[in-house]
């Protein structure tokens, strides 16, 4: 059974992807299953740290990056939003060279906090990371002098072209 209130297709993925670190450090989703999410980063001069190895901050942004979306698409988005609260990651193997490939499932889709897991293996399924995120579940507000702190804020130019 499916856990997904709207299910994104590829296109929408991409487009939100535009201009942010996903598309900066070459992050794709490439499978969305009835109960996971799956992205991909490359291990390149992006992603790596001065020693030529994936970069732990990189990986976190790929676990970020697959919880995000995982819990967003579990909410109706007309009327909720997501935002991370807590991420950690535990690095299990270094990688110099390829791609990584992440794969995210909920432990928990409660009401006002989701927690995801996400797996992060090389190119021969070896583990290199395991992530845990912990997202808010957040309400709009109506009303503008209602709004809440955390409500995303439009910033001037962000996504009008430059």
């Amino acid at each position: 059974m499916s856990i997904w209130v709207k299910k994104p297709g590829p296109s929408e993925l991409a487009e939100m992807a535009k201009r942010t670190i996903d598309e900066s450090l070459g992050i794709e989703i490439v499978e969305i299953g009835d109960d996971y999410v799956v992205g991909t980063m490359p291990v390149d001069h992006r992603t790596c740290q001065p020693m030529g190895l994936l970069h732990g901050g990189a990986s976190a942004v790929l676990a970020e990056t697959l919880g995000s979306i995982g819990a967003s698409y579990c909410v109706d988005g007309s009327k909720y939003y997501c935002v991370g609260v807590d991420i950690n990651a535990t690095h299990l193997r270094s990688v110099r060279q390829g791609k990584v490939k992440g794969i995210g499932r909920p432990v928990h889709l409660g009401k006002s906090i989701h927690v995801w897991e996400i797996r992060i293996s090389d190119e021969e399924d070896n583990p290199v990371c395991i992530a845990r995120i912990t997202l808010a579940v957040r309400r709009y507000r109506e009303s503008p002098a209602d709004k809440d702190p955390l409500y995303p804020k439009k910033l001037p130019g962000w996504r009008e072209g430059e």
